[in-house]
């Protein structure tokens, strides 16, 4: 159950309860796909060092490998990867979209190759709903069509309406699965998917059609696919006033810590992306003054922490200098300790914002920092 305990302009500040525990909003998710974060951080780690809340893990991986019906047997996600606080799986549908070079859309549901080892798989809404069952996790992802942008009209239309259709079916499985004896977690929740590419008025028709579904909260996907920040912040702007006041937002797949900031100030809650931890394996991290690019000469004898504003396990203990050193030197170590940092700068972003709401400072906290949190040093 959404509460939604402050507002701040559009900026909301609220709690989501789930039968996992309740966390705050808005929230950032940290993205472990198939079941841990790359870069070698634990469950352990997010939850004693990483101040995570939520995990997202993605159903389409963990069907693949290990399988879902293993999950199952060893006793779900959470037993699985040792994490007692809310999961959120994403129902497969985007990565059936962008990993699957042969890809068959029809009425039922998609048949494509596994991008591993090539075999078919068919998924459709009750198969996502099933895999996402033996996984147990808190929040299930309603399975929908993921479109390319830009798209054009009239197949966004036809794909809103398929989309649309598919969640009809989702809802039903779940509430048979959440029925059955031997299901893993019996209060799993669903929540619903808005479409409609870059269109508005097909955004704001099919937003109004999945809001009277009554799910347990709503996302808006298909953005951060290729269109403009710009076209971004438009459909957020163009959507949000149809979305439900009382269940969470959610803007899938997104994004920079300005992107976060900017889309708390249009109403949305829930946040994920592989951005942070992508980009530290790759020596870019966050900090309170731009982004860094930590393998720079200049930082070759810099005794300083990554950010003097930070006190995550990284920053307490190892100097810039040395974590350049064990990147140029290919130690794994620094790929883990640039991830450690970017996360806990996230969920510390998270909890600045939702501090900020409270104090109802949260607009200069976005004039400080939505500019600056882009600015590369």
């Amino acid at each position: 159950m959404y509460t939604l305990i402050k507002k701040n302009g559009k900026a909301r500040r609220g709690q989501f309860e789930t039968v996992h525990g309740t966390f705050q909003t808005p929230c950032f998710m940290n993205v472990g796909t198939s079941a841990a974060i790359k870069g070698g951080i634990s469950s352990v780690d997010l939850k004693n060092d990483l101040k995570c809340q939520v995990e997202l893990c993605n159903t389409y991986h963990l069907h693949v490998r290990p399988g879902d019906e293993i999950i199952k047997q060893m006793g779900g996600l959470h037993k699985f990867m040792n994490w007692d606080r809310p999961i959120l799986t994403d129902s497969g549908g985007f990565q059936v979209f962008s990993l699957a070079k042969l890809r068959k859309i029809k009425e039922e549901g998609v048949y494509f190759n596994s991008h591993v080892d090539g075999r078919k798989i068919f998924m459709g809404p009750e198969e996502s709903m099933r895999i996402q069952s033996n996984l147990g996790s808190t929040i299930a992802m309603a399975f929908d069509e993921c479109v390319e942008n830009p798209a054009k009209y009239e197949y966004s239309k036809q794909s809103c309406a398929r989309t649309t259709r598919w969640l009809k079916r989702c809802k039903a499985e779940m509430d048979r699965l959440n029925s059955l004896p031997d299901t893993i977690n019996k209060h799993q929740m669903l929540f619903g998917i808005n479409q409609g590419c870059t269109y508005a008025d097909l955004r704001v028709e099919h937003m109004k059609e999945i809001a009277e579904l009554n799910l347990d909260g709503y996302a808006i996907g298909g953005l951060a696919v290729g269109e403009s920040t710009e076209d971004m912040y438009r459909i957020i702007d163009a959507v949000e006033p149809h979305m439900p006041v009382n269940k969470p937002r959610y803007l899938m797949g997104v994004g920079t810590p300005s992107n976060i900031i900017e889309a708390v100030a249009r109403g949305v809650d829930m946040f994920d992306c592989v951005m942070p931890s992508r980009n530290a394996r790759h020596a870019t991290v966050f900090t309170w003054s731009g982004i860094m690019h930590v393998t720079n000469k200049a930082y070759e004898t810099d005794p300083r922490p990554i950010d003097e504003q930070c006190d995550c396990p990284c920053c307490r203990n190892f100097s810039r200098a040395y974590v350049r050193h064990l990147f140029k030197s290919g130690e794994q170590l620094g790929g883990r300790l640039a991830v450690m940092h970017n996360l806990y700068f996230y969920n510390t972003l998270t909890e600045k914002i939702r501090e900020a709401i409270e104090n109802d400072t949260f607009d200069e906290f976005r004039a400080k920092y939505s500019e600056l949190l882009a600015k590369r040093l």
